[in-house]
């Protein structure tokens, strides 16, 4: 089979950059295209250059359509708004997106899914291998340990230059305890303490949101029970893995139905 052509969004930042480099370095994969908004001082420029592996012969653009309609799929960490309309264009290529924008509404994971009636789309909020085996631990012991007797709180800290909270890694653990549960997540979390709170409810899964410094990511799961308590922690060191999670997601997603998937299901851990 020939080499993947993967367009990376984008591609002048720190995490497009990750994934340049992240493509260059996976055997069967090569960059068919860069993605920035429009007005951006990189257009035009190498996206290789940019992010240091040298001239690849990908241009940056900010015309998505004609450089979607020559590949085989996307790598795609923007903004929600900008995922919901690479999705489209996805669906209308009938290539893979594979996304890990965080911050998605309920709104905007509706259209998403609408697409990956056309598109193969793998959206997960934390591409590693690590978090997502996390998540499976999570939720394992949410189901092993009674909710009446352990109370599950979700700690991570990001870099100050992260817009949304919880992060997406924080409601992926929190989605898998409350699988654990057999909750919903929705309406049986805290995302927020302040004031004269009162005792905490039974059942309930707690958020805690740090912001500071070049923190990559930093997650802990704590089930506190009386007298004991077990953490279960993930600490990120260097964004490439999401990004060669990322470009692994998308070489498994070649030529599968359409579809949305997670990695749990690209890492067989579903």
């Amino acid at each position: 089979m020939s080499e993947m052509g993967l367009v990376v969004v984008g591609a002048a930042g720190r995490m497009g950059q990750a994934l340049i480099r992240a493509i260059h370095a996976t055997d069967g994969a090569r960059v068919a295209g860069a993605i920035e908004r429009p007005g951006s001082p990189h257009l035009g420029k190498d996206a290789g250059e940019l992010a240091g592996v040298g001239s690849i012969g990908a241009a940056i653009s900010d015309d998505p359509l004609p450089v979607f309609a020559k590949a085989d799929g996307v790598l795609d960490f923007s903004a929600p708004a900008a995922s919901v309309e690479f999705a489209g264009y996805a669906a209308q290529a009938r290539i893979v997106h594979v996304i890990g924008t965080t911050g998605c509404t309920q709104a905007d994971d509706a259209k998403i899914a609408a697409a990956a009636r056309h598109a193969t789309i793998v959206k997960s909020g934390n591409m590693s291998l690590g978090v997502n085996l996390l998540a499976v631990l999570v939720e394992q012991a949410a189901r092993a340990l009674d909710a009446a007797d352990f109370d599950i709180e979700i700690l991570e800290m990001h870099h100050k230059h992260k817009v949304d909270a919880p992060s997406g890694t924080a409601l992926l653990l929190g989605q898998a305890a409350a699988a654990g549960r057999g909750i919903p997540l929705a309406g049986n979390d805290v995302r927020v303490r302040d004031g004269n709170t009162g005792p905490r409810k039974a059942g309930s899964i707690g958020f805690a949101t740090l912001r500071g410094g070049s923190v990559v990511g930093d997650h802990t799961v704590i089930l506190a029970g009386a007298g004991e308590r077990i953490t279960l922690s993930h600490h990120a060191e260097d964004r490439s893995l999401f990004a060669s999670g990322a470009v692994k997601a998308a070489l498994w997603a070649r030529g599968r139905k359409p579809g949305l998937y997670s990695m749990r299901d690209v890492l067989g851990l579903g």
